[in-house]
């Protein structure tokens, strides 16, 4: 892995569970760490319950604009999670590939989102842990 590793989100439609990962990763990891997310076949708009949940806890994501899944991001990535949407990244040599089992926040609202947004802060924070722990200055 480079000095800052790269992480790359994807689920399908890019709009809710791939979005706040990307979102609590940027915010509990700062600089240490560059994010993307991307989906297959990207929505429309960030879900508003996943926009909702982020903004409770201080994380406006209300800007964030689903993206398509390219190649190129996934090679530019160290790590590439799926969100347990049934989506794929294509594979590289020396990448590593992980699937965060998460219930989907489609069609959801903000009460069904929560627990979402809040385990994914739990993996964000294990991932942070593994691949750019705070040093001590």
């Amino acid at each position: 892995m480079a000095d800052k590793p790269s992480v790359l989100f994807v689920c399908v439609h890019n709009a809710g569970r791939s979005q706040m990962a990307a979102a609590w990763l940027t915010h509990l990891a700062g600089d240490r760490v560059e994010v993307r997310s991307a989906g297959s076949n990207p929505g429309d708009a960030v879900n508003p319950a996943a926009v909702e949940a982020m903004a409770e806890v201080g994380i406006d994501i209300s800007a964030e604009t689903p993206k398509v899944l390219t190649v190129d991001a996934v090679k530019e990535s160290d790590v590439c999670i799926t969100m347990g949407c049934g989506d794929t990244c294509p594979v590289f040599p020396g990448k590593r590939y992980l699937d965060w089992k998460l219930e989907d926040p489609a069609g959801q609202g903000i009460a069904a989102v929560r627990p979402i947004r809040d385990e994914i802060k739990t993996l964000v924070e294990g991932l942070i842990k593994e691949i750019a722990p705070e040093t001590a200055s």
